[in-house]
């Protein structure tokens, strides 16, 4: 609706010298309508014209960057603003935070392993006559930035380095990306590394790894057990040693349990003297 307001004087204008081409009838009658209207009802219809194409409004979260005759003389908005028809034209910008999806990379890691990674930047304007200025199209010109800026980076690290340590590379993206991007009024909020895909043969590789490292716990923590156990029987054992009458109480204590168990189990309890008589015979042979 705005565009063809705008172009209702060239519409007129052009009206006028076509019927000016079609001879001095046209113009009569022309002039003869026109006669028809009094001077103020033209003026308010010119009014109404002028307003129409001139008027603009901007939302708050759109600026208006103003061109009068081809050079940029600011930025206006949010609200209600006047334009000069035909001299100035305007050109919007969003300041809202965008999010722009970094299609999916092929990258080359430092220890030489073939990767997919994508990541996701989410950037805003903070200028708007830097970003229409000075570049021509900063949505296009920051995607490209955020690809080779993800290629070089993801590159020149090593794979566990890329699998452990992403939130050391979203800062050193969103670092090298926002500073690339300064001069033209855009500022990088974040960046994200969404997926990295790995190779099949990789997959099963660092499954493999993680099977075998699982055992090696497993053995180690068994061998432990296996250790304090030993040594706990030791020091009971030199305690039994030292003291016969826990040794006797220890002696009772099995019996005890023995008898509680059911079964047709035949026990003959034997005194502790001839034990230590046998243990003696054994130690001097």
């Amino acid at each position: 609706m705005k565009g063809i307001l705008d172009l209702i004087p060239f519409i007129f204008f052009f009206a006028v010298v076509l019927l000016s081409a079609m001879g001095g009838d046209a113009l009569k009658i022309l002039g003869g309508l026109a006669m028809g209207f009094s001077p103020l009802i033209v003026i308010a219809i010119l009014v109404v014209v002028f307003l129409a194409t001139s008027i603009k409004i901007v939302p708050e979260y759109q600026r208006a960057v103003i061109f009068r005759l081809g050079r940029v003389i600011g930025a206006k908005g949010p609200g209600l603003f006047i334009l000069i028809p035909i001299v100035d034209r305007m050109v919007k910008v969003d300041l809202r935070t965008v999010t722009l999806d970094v299609p999916t990379q092929d990258i080359i890691t430092k220890d030489n392993v073939s990767v997919s990674v994508d990541a996701v930047v989410y950037f805003r304007v903070v200028e708007p006559v830097r970003a229409i200025v000075e570049v021509e199209n900063y949505l296009y010109a920051t995607s490209q930035i955020a690809q080779t800026t993800l290629r070089s980076v993801c590159g020149a690290v090593e794979l566990d380095e890329l699998l452990s340590e992403r939130e050391k590379l979203n800062l050193k993206l969103q670092e090298i990306i926002d500073r690339q991007t300064d001069p033209w009024g855009v500022k990088v909020v974040a960046v994200e590394l969404k997926k990295i895909d790995l190779p099949e043969e990789l997959k099963r590789a660092m499954a493999r790894q993680a099977e075998a490292e699982r055992e090696r716990r497993a053995k180690i923590i068994t061998a432990e057990a296996e250790y304090q156990a030993a040594q706990k029987l030791a020091d009971a054992a030199q305690i039994l040693a030292s003291q016969p009458l826990a040794l006797q109480l220890r002696y009772l204590e099995t019996i005890q349990n023995l008898v509680n168990k059911p079964g047709n189990t035949v026990l003959i309890p034997l005194p502790m003297e001839m034990m230590s008589y046998f243990s003696k015979k054994s130690g001097e042979v």
